[in-house]
């Protein structure tokens, strides 16, 4: 497991930058993943079942002034940064894997 910090700036506003950390990459994943589910559970309260496009996902991303992700090497005991292009591509895999 990579300790992983995913660091969002949703407007161009300094102050609304802020970070979740996860355990692994996995999870950070997940979590954007999830982050953008109440996004649409609060939009759409009454539905009850919440299904979405890949697409729409990235869309939501793309709004993002900023979202990168830290992720923790210990051969080097530092951590990489990866960029907006990187999370999707994780996101691509992650939700590939759940279709299987």
């Amino acid at each position: 497991m990579s300790h992983t910090i995913v660091l969002i700036q949703p407007s161009l506003h300094k102050s609304s930058r802020t970070f979740m950390d996860y355990e692994s990459v996995h999870q950070a994943i997940e979590g954007i993943c999830h982050m953008y589910e109440q996004k649409l559970k609060q939009s759409r309260p009454h539905q009850k079942n919440i299904t979405y496009d890949i697409s729409q996902l990235f869309k939501y991303l793309d709004e993002f002034a900023d979202l990168s992700c830290l992720v923790y090497t210990a051969s080097i005991n530092a951590y990489n940064p990866y960029n907006k292009e990187w999370i999707k591509t994780k996101i691509i895999n992650h939700l590939q894997k759940l279709a299987q």
